[in-house]
């Protein structure tokens, strides 16, 4: 804010307070000339009891207020604001006698009625400084709940990054994962000069168009990931020839659901780096059904023995990855039995 910003709205204060003291004069003037006809006893009164009226009220919007109710110092803001009720109510009493000593001569009959009651004095005097301390208190609980919104803001800003970082950490992890993998078997297909070498660099070349270009997208559609999938899965069929048997079934009710990018593949790599060949193959069954917005995952590989994969890239990655994107909002179940590995992912991917 500029400086002449800040001048135009400390005019805008001043002329406000003296807008709303104008009002009270008038207020006073209306109040104390009930059943009196001499307008110039009840606006010289009305006068008099201003300062009285003006000094008690900023006391308690800027000091009492501020100072002790609302950072909670409770025994102070009581004490104080007795202390300040004493002296004021001795200065209304001194505007009681200043309407009967100055303005009506002593003459007791010749004051405004309402001017004669101590109690209806006070009750216009604290009337008014309490509805000036309740707009004081509605104006620091609005700021307080825009500080409060702003630091939720701020926060919620601050987890996002922090989120999209690990999010965007845990993708990159899996690029030299894959690529060295892929890579291996494609330097072992050219040390035999076989003829799938040509086919392995084609269908390498579509997955990496994939890792490159999809990966950093928020959502990609199901059925392009499912395709790169079946690329992963044919160019490991090159490697396996006639000793892998893979039954991919495929069910989707909505053609436009989307899933986060490169989320299924973790748990194929996983399949084929960790099952065992089993009776001269390796069986592996892959199911992904949509139905609605929901989204059932399932892929079951031969297994010979039991081991613990708790560890390594692949499942620990999308672990976080699925608690990160999918909080709340995901079933994991991975069954490690003798002869069989087997994954179930449920996911809802309906926006909460």
């Amino acid at each position: 804010m500029t400086v002449k910003q800040n001048i135009y709205k400390k005019l805008g204060q001043i002329l406000l307070h003296i807008l709303f003291w104008c009002g009270v004069l008038l207020f006073y003037t209306y109040f104390f000339g009930v059943s009196s006809e001499d307008m110039s006893y009840v606006l010289s009164f009305s006068l008099f009891l201003m300062p009285i009226t003006i000094a008690t009220t900023y006391v308690s919007i800027y000091k009492l207020i501020p100072n002790y109710l609302i950072t909670k110092h409770y025994v102070q803001f009581v004490t104080y604001t007795i202390y300040t009720l004493i002296i004021s109510a001795y200065l209304i009493v001194i505007s009681i006698f200043f309407g009967l000593i100055y303005l009506s001569n002593f003459k007791y009959n010749d004051m405004a009625p309402i001017s004669r009651s101590l109690l209806l004095v006070m009750i216009a005097v604290y009337l008014v400084t309490v509805v000036a301390s309740a707009f004081k208190l509605l104006k620091l609980n609005v700021l307080h709940a825009e500080r409060t919104t702003k630091l939720e803001t701020k926060i919620l800003e601050t987890q996002l990054k922090l989120k999209e970082q690990e999010l965007n950490y845990l993708k990159m992890q899996i690029h030299p994962h894959f690529l060295f993998n892929t890579l291996n078997t494609m330097y072992g297909f050219a040390l035999k000069k076989a003829d799938e070498t040509p086919e392995i660099i084609l269908k390498l070349s579509n997955l990496l168009d994939y890792l490159l270009y999809q990966i950093n997208k928020p959502q990609v559609q199901l059925k392009d990931e499912i395709n790169h999938i079946k690329d992963y899965i044919d160019l490991e069929q090159i490697r396996f020839h006639d000793t892998l048997k893979c039954n991919f079934k495929v069910e989707l009710d909505n053609e436009a659901i989307e899933v986060a990018p490169i989320l299924f593949i973790p748990f194929v790599e996983n399949s084929f780096k960790h099952g065992a060949i089993k009776n001269g193959f390796l069986n592996l069954d892959i199911s992904i059904v949509n139905v609605d917005s929901s989204i059932h995952f399932n892929i079951k590989n031969t297994n010979t023995k039991p081991e613990e994969l708790t560890h390594g890239i692949g499942l620990d990655n999308i672990k976080k990855r699925l608690e990160l994107l999918y909080k709340d909002q995901y079933l994991l179940e991975i069954k490690n039995q003798d002869d069989t590995f087997e994954v179930n992912l449920t996911l809802n991917t309906e926006t909460k």
